[in-house]
């Protein structure tokens, strides 16, 4: 089936970059860079804002890409440092620029729920529209991780969340897919209905979530998507 294909197809991706994403994100070994944006790159990972100002005032490139194709921006992001990522973004730093696995600092700190980055993101141009490695919206791998905060952040900021992604999932099938079920999963299904969710879609083999859900033993989120 065409669903459990895509599933096993996730998880083997999802694995594979997980490890890579959360590593300590490390400065390029690039001989061409110079030594401000070797010490950018540094400052950004260690989240020391000072360090990045001093490196930005010697002329560091902030747009230089280091180690997986990574800007300091998105170095600063996948280690959750907040100061360092403000700093680099008032200075003008690119929210949308995507590393080698498609990560931009919108992306990657709505999938992971840095919240604090994905405000400065959303206040500085981030691109809603933009896509991961999978074709999906920063929401749907937040609808899958159950992160209701940052689900809440980006309906509102307008991200649509009828999306379908290359694994021909919406965020809300991924909730429920991915989801245990839980508490913090029927949330994640309300927010998302309330957010304008579409539980009429199908997946690609012509599953509505309702279904997905019943499938599951998820009788609360039956419950809910029986009620709109």
């Amino acid at each position: 089936m065409l669903a459990a294909a895509a599933l096993a197809s996730l998880l083997a991706l999802g694995t594979a970059a997980c490890t890579a994403s959360t590593d300590t994100p490390s400065p390029s070994e690039e001989p061409s860079m110079s030594d401000s944006t070797r010490d950018l790159f540094s400052a950004a990972t260690a989240g020391d804002a000072d360090a990045v100002r001093s490196a930005l005032d010697a002329g560091a490139d902030i747009e230089a890409r280091g180690t997986g194709g990574m800007t300091a921006l998105v170095a600063a992001t996948k280690a959750n440092q907040v100061d360092a990522a403000r700093v680099l973004i008032e200075a003008g730093a690119d929210v949308n620029a995507k590393d080698d696995i498609q990560d931009s600092a919108y992306l990657y700190a709505g999938a992971r729920g840095h919240d604090e980055i994905l405000q400065l993101t959303l206040e500085n141009g981030a691109d809603l529209a933009s896509t991961n490695r999978f074709g999906g919206t920063a929401l749907i791998p937040a609808s899958e991780r159950g992160l209701l905060s940052t689900i809440r952040i980006l309906l509102e900021a307008g991200v649509d969340p009828n999306h379908i992604n290359k694994l021909h999932w919406t965020a809300l099938h991924e909730a429920i897919v991915l989801g245990d079920g839980s508490d913090t999963y029927v949330e994640v299904v309300r927010a998302l209905l309330d957010g304008g969710a579409d539980l009429t879609i199908r997946d690609g083999d012509g599953v509505l979530p309702r279904d997905l859900a019943a499938a599951r033993g998820y009788d609360a989120i039956v419950a809910l998507l029986e009620r709109r």
